[in-house]
């Protein structure tokens, strides 16, 4: 009886969190992005340089980025 019971509560708890991720697939393939028309697919104005570029500039701030953060933290001078 007991282990009935327990198989019993796990398909159930299964059943849950498969509707509930049912639910939340489908609420994501229903987001609808405002204005977004043929005409808006083209580049905007402020995005300036081509792919290449801008690939370029996103991986120099990656580098700049993982450099900084791999210097050893500055200590503070004590103060007496």
């Amino acid at each position: 009886m007991r282990m009935i019971f327990g198989v019993l509560s796990l398909l159930f708890v299964v059943a849950v969190i498969a509707f509930m991720s049912k639910k939340q697939v489908s609420s994501i393939n229903d987001i609808k992005v405002p204005g977004a028309t043929a005409s808006s697919a083209a580049p905007s104005a402020n995005h300036s340089g081509n792919v290449q570029q801008q690939s370029q500039q996103i991986q120099q701030q990656f580098k700049a980025a993982a450099e900084a953060a791999l210097q050893p933290a500055r200590t503070q001078p004590e103060t007496k």
